[in-house]
């Protein structure tokens, strides 16, 4: 069952924060990163993706990003170096072992994917969903929004993104002082860098998601990528499962 609960386990990352992770299925290793704001039960195992990749013959590894979910919290701004997420990635593939596995990640999840790619991690296969060029190039745009909407809780006008964001925010239990440190991870990517990324990739998105820039520049800018889009916008493609079913296809091909 896709909403049966999959208990976290933990480890020490590399600065000591407690970083939980849930896995399900057997099989090839595969490490799917959620978004901003969400978690690994949300993003990945509430709708089913994870089962549904699971069920096509893989270890399914899903971490709480830290700052969120059943990961560590910290409020000390010195949890919060740049790139933080992406050496939490490195620590949890080298916690786990894993030489042979697959890669990849959801909005916030696709840009630590990135930054885990720019410093030497070595899947096989890559996912980018719910990420456009401008989001890995450019990440102080996507900043400044998330900071407004955590700095100014319960002001945001009715109904604007911002007022979706924060009534998202509520539903997962954020901790908005904790989400605005993990802000501070946050580190572009040179394009003349990820055009140097050689790794066969899927870069699926919404086809009315816009907020992280166009994902079909993506494809374009890598070399071995293919574009697939789903139903949906930023917020609402991550429900459907035609998301889970796009990177289940892709792996198993």
């Amino acid at each position: 069952m896709a909403n049966s609960p999959i208990e976290p386990q933990y480890f020490d990352s590399f600065d000591g924060q407690r970083i939980a992770w849930r896995e399900t299925g057997e099989g090839r290793p595969v490490i799917l990163i959620h978004g901003f704001f969400s978690d690994a039960v949300t993003n990945w195992i509430r709708y089913g993706h994870a089962a549904a990749i699971a069920v096509r013959g893989f270890r399914v590894i899903m971490p709480d990003l830290r700052g969120h979910g059943s990961s560590a919290r910290p409020h000390d701004a010195s949890a919060y170096p740049p790139d933080a997420l992406a050496k939490d990635g490195h620590a949890l593939i080298a916690h786990l072992g894993l030489t042979d596995y697959d890669l990849g990640g959801y909005s916030l999840g696709a840009r630590t994917t990135c930054r885990m790619l720019a410093t030497g991690a070595t899947p096989r296969r890559v996912v980018f969903s719910g990420m456009g060029l401008e989001g890995l190039t450019d990440t102080g745009r996507r900043a400044g929004h998330f900071r407004n909407i955590l700095t100014n809780l319960g002001k945001h006008e009715r109904n604007s993104p911002e007022w979706f964001a924060e009534a998202f925010l509520k539903t997962t239990g954020g901790d908005p002082q904790a989400l605005l440190g993990v802000i501070d991870t946050f580190v572009s990517t040179p394009v003349d860098q990820i055009e140097r990324f050689t790794w066969s990739t899927l870069c699926v998105n919404g086809v009315d998601d816009d907020d992280n820039g166009s994902a079909a520049a993506l494809a374009d800018a890598l070399p071995n990528a293919r574009y697939v889009e789903v139903p949906g916008n930023h917020m609402s493609a991550v429900i459907k499962p035609e998301l889970g079913q796009a990177i289940a296809d892709f792996l198993a091909a």
